[in-house]
């Protein structure tokens, strides 16, 4: 939990663990252990079965199997419950979040359905390929410092055919506005402020948000070029270099 209250977060954490059970209104029981297994193993999960035999599991494998196919999460009330904890800030108190999309590469799963083309970075000799998977838009919320923590609050998975800029903008709203609703932010507070890559449209995403207290800091790119527009020509005058022929 980020807070500096060492003596609270420990109440926080039950608070959320409590609240993250009443989000699963099928299965609660199975899949809450599920996820247990998944935060206290000790490698990646590479199987339902392999997950059933770490301590917190205290079920049947079979168990485990039955709530992925059969149990229900409320997205909804999830996504209002990781708003309402204690959020990380900068220095000066603000609320930074950060944009990003992640790719969940399925090359082999032929028969999952809305696989998109993924863009992917020095794979194969340092060559860019497009990998089949499922593009994710993550939000976290960041803190200040040299720590690779985040507190995770929102994710998107981009359906073939959506512009990223305009899923992330309602994506953002969503966020801004349970932020608000939970108190994190309120009038007189310095704005949020959103950090993205150089792959978002920056202008576009200030002016759709404008109505909120957000500031957009988006990293241009390498090759982006800034021009004022043309002077009027004045005749007489000799303005830059004459044209070349053809």
């Amino acid at each position: 939990m980020h807070d500096t209250r060492a003596a609270g977060a420990g109440g926080d954490l039950s608070w959320f663990r409590r609240e993250f059970h009443q989000c699963l209104p099928r299965r609660a029981d199975a899949l809450f252990e599920l996820c247990d297994a998944v935060l206290c193993g000790d490698g990646p999960a590479r199987s339902i079965a392999e997950l059933s035999l770490v301590g917190e599991h205290r079920r049947g494998h079979g168990s485990g199997y039955a709530a992925l196919a059969r149990g229900q999460i409320d997205i909804q009330r999830l996504r209002t419950a990781l708003s309402s904890v204690p959020m990380p800030r900068a220095a000066d108190g603000r609320l930074v979040l950060a944009v990003d999309i992640t790719s969940w590469l399925r090359p082999e799963a032929h028969t999952s359905p809305q696989r998109i083309l993924c863009h992917t970075y020095g794979r194969g000799k340092d060559t860019h390929i497009m990998v089949p998977g499922w593009p994710y838009s993550v939000i976290v919320a960041l803190e200040t410092g040299r720590s690779s923590w985040t507190a995770p609050l929102d994710v998107v998975r981009l359906a073939p055919g959506a512009d990223a800029a305009d899923v992330t903008a309602a994506q953002v709203r969503d966020v801004v506005d349970r932020l608000i609703t939970a108190g994190h932010w309120r009038p007189g507070d310095p704005d949020i402020l959103l950090v993205a890559d150089a792959g978002y449209d920056g202008p576009r995403l200030a002016h759709v948000l404008a109505d909120l207290p957000v500031v957009v800091l988006v990293r241009m790119r390498s090759d982006r070029v800034l021009r004022r527009p043309a002077p009027p020509y004045v005749p007489g005058i000799t303005q830059g270099r004459p044209r070349r022929h053809g």
